[in-house]
């Protein structure tokens, strides 16, 4: 459903909060509001490419966090398509820096009213060898966990990730690791859970069947949850703009409504970061009547045609990942998400998962074994053995061809 697809996608938790809010909670740090302008930029560049008809779901930031873990050992032209397809005006040091204590901020949401985790680890091939002072930053800003596995073995590689995606998503995502390349010497996951009660619930009893415009001449039919109370809200010509909130009010789920039933590609049309900074500007508390639909999405991407349409090309083909393991030998083989989301009366239960698998660019550089030449186009001595045991061939025959 069109309306639906485009309302889910829209819900930007703590992880594209507003400028005002960051300023409110870590005073005017401007590096860290330039870590959410980077995010909620690249968030509108990834729904404008992976926007179709009907559903869709993911999070930018689970992205964004596992590919600025890649960023961090990036150097020459990979570095700097990457720069620009994340938008980071930040020198590393002040990136990861602003990014660990944005993920702070966001862990400052555990309550009894709200869970926000945020996990990433490495999947490391047992003897490859990573610079220290990669693991270092991914230990120190993205707090990673370090993980030595074997890819030769594949299967079980794969349930070890698996196994650690389930564990973090609280059973939400069952795995994220379908196969893995023969090559493969580096996995970066990243996770992120997320359950929020509305700071104003839904009553279930004012819950009700309601018709759902799919399109102008279609409809269907949906669980429409009801509540008259006090919220964020604007509109103007374009669209209706809501904040539900939870638990305390520092998450919440944003609400951008088309105001003609079939406006919503009007709308994505006029999608920005910059755009949905205004609008949320502009919202004031004010009374009003809210119907929403309850609904879960489950959805996934394979992420490499997206990224390399919005620049980031040499990072799977021509890479130098040198920050990583010290050589050029690495690059991205693919980038794979997937996220659901359930939102009913009490509130809201959301996951992600991105991975970032790395390989070699080819096989090892082993020589060859030199293959010798045989060429009998001279007098030769043949014989015909019976080969009675490993080491011994009993002679049945023997020759020489002098002429043949």
């Amino acid at each position: 459903m069109k309306k639906l697809g485009m309302i889910v996608l829209l819900m930007f938790f703590s992880f594209t909060m507003t400028f005002a809010n960051l300023t409110a909670l870590f005073g005017n740090n401007e590096d860290m509001q330039s870590i959410v302008q980077s995010n909620d930029e690249f968030a509108f560049d990834l729904y404008s490419k992976l926007k179709r008809n009907g559903n869709s779901f993911f999070s930018p930031f689970s992205i964004f966090d596992a590919l600025s873990m890649v960023y961090a050992g990036a150097n020459g032209e990979t570095k700097t398509q990457m720069t620009k397809t994340l938008h980071i005006r930040l020198s590393n040091d002040k990136f990861n820096l602003a990014f660990s204590k944005t993920v702070d901020l966001m862990n400052l949401t555990a309550t009894n009213s709200s869970t926000l985790n945020v996990a990433n680890a490495l999947w490391v091939q047992k003897g490859f060898k990573l610079l220290p002072s990669f693991v270092s930053i991914i230990d120190k800003y993205y707090n990673g966990e370090l993980y030595k596995v074997d890819f030769a073995k594949p299967l079980e590689a794969k349930k070890m990730i698996n196994d650690w995606v389930r564990e973090k998503t609280k059973g939400k995502i069952e795995d994220i690791i379908n196969r893995l390349p023969g090559l493969t010497r580096l996995v970066l996951t990243n996770a992120i859970y997320f359950n929020g009660k509305w700071k104003v619930a839904f009553k279930a009893s004012n819950t009700k069947k309601a018709d759902f415009f799919v399109d102008s001449g279609h409809t269907t039919k949906v669980e429409m949850m009801y509540q008259k109370s006090k919220f964020s809200y604007m509109q103007n010509d374009l669209l209706q703009a809501l904040r539900l909130p939870y638990g305390s009010g520092k998450l919440s789920m944003i609400v951008l409504l088309p105001k003609d039933k079939d406006g919503i590609q009007n709308l994505e049309n006029s999608l920005s970061a910059s755009n949905f900074k205004k609008w949320c500007s502009e919202m004031k508390e004010q009374t009003v009547k809210v119907f929403f639909p309850k609904f879960k999405l489950r959805d996934g991407y394979s992420l490499n045609s997206v990224l390399k349409s919005l620049g980031m090309k040499n990072a799977f083909d021509n890479a130098d990942f040198s920050g990583i393991d010290g050589a050029k030998d690495l690059v991205i083989s693919d980038v794979l998400h997937k996220a659901f989301v359930d939102v009913n009366e009490k509130g809201t239960e959301a996951a992600a998962v991105t991975s970032v698998i790395m390989t070699l660019t080819c096989a090892p550089n082993v020589k060859p074994p030199v293959i010798p030449v045989f060429k009998a186009d001279h007098p030769f001595i043949f014989f015909i053995v019976d080969k009675i045991s490993a080491t011994s061939d009993l002679i049945l025959f023997m020759g020489k061809v002098e002429k043949p």
